[in-house]
């Protein structure tokens, strides 16, 4: 949430295509200015692209969310002004009523199945969404799995959509997944839950035309940490938990990891994220909580790096230089296990660049996680040409 300048500025985002979920008094509504799509753009295009990317909206998520109507990671002049003229609620807007195989807000040249249950943890149903393209083929494709972040403790799969349209659009099936946070669950359930996602997309590979050997997972931050831990920890049984679809592998062939913790001890002895150690942190919720440090036991069993050996996958690492929530030096620790282990890898520290931000969506950046990718689980190439 940002910090607005007065109450009257956040009552304006609050209302801004939300009329039918916050009560506003009719008078304040009056009163109320709402910027302009060039106001918005002005304060928070840092890349002057024409358009607003997640990691640039200062406004909460759940209003990027019923902004970006086609689900691509951005807000463009149109969506804006549709939303905010409209006045509709989340289903109107053409957001997902919770029915499998609702495409109102995705691309026009891609499907999303929508809330497709894929396992049980903690005694609920998990779900993902599943994006395919619209144009058939003859040939399984292969899979991008994205894994939100949130410090473990929040987030949502909504987001993912938008980061693994590109690669549908490459020949690729996409998919972005929920997991049990720790207000409902400490770690394994993380962990077992993205496995268990796994397991279930190869068990209905047929169905959803996909390649069960190509399989690639990218997340960040708590989503990094998670998709790190998939690519090293393949055929840990203590980690698979019993969400469903155990005779399946929960192994994936490929790993983008965007500044995910992966060794916390050194993470919360690093100068200037002492606070990270202490009960009540991201890192102890997740460990069950008490001070981390305390918890040798658990640092381990849940660092990536423990688990590391020369059949893991190859991995890309991206980082930032000046990241006040998560130290560059995890991605280091990272790469540096991984050489040890003969494992490909690229480590790619963006100088500067904080903990998500503009400087992770540039085209470069995009350009290298889509050439990492295609190079390691690359479509045929009639599937590519197709798209």
């Amino acid at each position: 949430m940002p910090a607005f300048r007065s109450c009257r500025q956040l009552i304006g985002w609050l209302t801004l295509g939300l009329s039918g979920c916050v009560a506003v008094p009719v008078l304040a509504q009056q009163q109320i200015r709402r910027p302009s799509f060039d106001q918005v753009l002005k304060r928070e295009d840092k890349n002057s692209d024409g358009k607003i990317s997640q990691q640039e909206f200062k406004g909460p998520a759940r209003l990027f969310e019923r902004l970006d109507r086609d689900n691509d990671g951005a807000v463009t002049r149109d969506e804006f002004l549709a939303l905010r003229q409209n006045g509709q609620s989340p289903d109107r807007a053409g957001r997902s009523n919770g029915r499998q195989g609702n495409n109102a807000r995705g691309p026009q040249d891609v499907t999303v199945h929508r809330d497709v249950v894929y396992g049980t943890g903690g005694g609920r149903d998990l779900k993902l969404h599943i994006v395919v393209p619209k144009k058939e083929s003859d040939q399984p494709r292969p899979v991008y799995v994205w894994i939100h972040g949130g410090g473990w403790q929040g987030g949502t799969k909504e987001g993912g959509v938008g980061k693994v349209v590109p690669l549908v659009r490459e020949g690729f099936v996409g998919a972005t997944i929920e997991y049990r946070l720790t207000g409902e669950a400490p770690f394994p359930a993380q962990i077992e839950d993205c496995k268990c996602a796994i397991r279930f997309l190869r068990a209905h590979a047929e169905k959803y035309n996909l390649d069960p050997k190509r399989i690639a997972v990218g997340g960040s931050s708590a989503g990094g940490h998670l998709v790190a831990l998939l690519g090293t920890s393949g055929g840990n049984k203590d980690l698979e938990g019993d969400g469903g679809w155990l005779d399946q592998s929960s192994e994936v062939q490929a790993v983008v990891n965007f500044f995910g913790p992966t060794d916390f001890k050194r993470f919360v002895t690093t100068e200037g994220y002492e606070r990270h150690n202490l009960d009540g942190s991201p890192e102890s919720k997740l460990l069950g909580g008490g001070e981390v440090l305390a918890n040798p036991a658990g640092i381990k069993r849940v660092n990536p790096i423990t688990y590391i050996d020369d059949e893991d996958p190859p991995f890309l690492i991206i980082h930032g230089t000046k990241d006040k929530t998560v130290p560059a030096n995890q991605s280091e620790a990272l790469a540096e296990a991984l050489s040890n282990a003969k494992v490909p890898h690229r480590l790619h520290l963006i100088a500067g660049a904080g903990h998500g931000g503009p400087e992770f969506g540039k085209p470069e950046i995009n350009a290298m996680v889509k050439q990492f990718l295609l190079s390691n689980l690359k479509p045929n190439e009639t599937e590519s040409d197709s798209q």
